[in-house]
């Protein structure tokens, strides 16, 4: 497992920007994915975004796609999840998380959690 620790989020009117941030420790991260997802009240868990640390392929929910753009950076060891053109409906605890082996946007298949934060878009 690696430690996760978030940073970012907040309140935002929608059609505005936010960042959240995941700054990773651990060894052999070359060998990861690592994702975001989110929970609403009185919903499941969702996958938004994942990379793989090694090649920096990125892959998003349909929901998200081209608002949200997740990325890396290698130096800080740190997963960036940039947030555009927010809705009411974003809103939601955003969760990063980690796992060794390529993406999986089912949350199952990751080990590694950060402390979760709350996103709240206002219309």
């Amino acid at each position: 497992q690696v430690q996760l620790v978030e940073s970012g989020g907040g309140l935002v009117q929608a059609g505005g920007s936010l960042r959240r941030a995941c700054a990773a420790s651990g060894r052999a991260f070359s060998t990861y994915a690592m994702a975001w997802f989110r929970q609403a009240p009185g919903k499941e868990r969702e996958f938004v975004a994942a990379i793989n640390w090694s090649s920096g392929n990125t892959f998003y929910a349909d929901s998200v796609k081209g608002r949200f753009i997740i990325f890396r950076d290698t130096a800080k060891i740190t997963v960036a999840l940039q947030m555009n053109s927010l809705k009411p409906e974003d809103t939601a605890v955003y969760y990063c998380a980690a796992r060794r082996g390529l993406y999986g946007d089912n949350d199952r298949a990751y080990d590694s959690w950060g402390q979760g934060t709350q996103v709240t878009v206002s219309s």
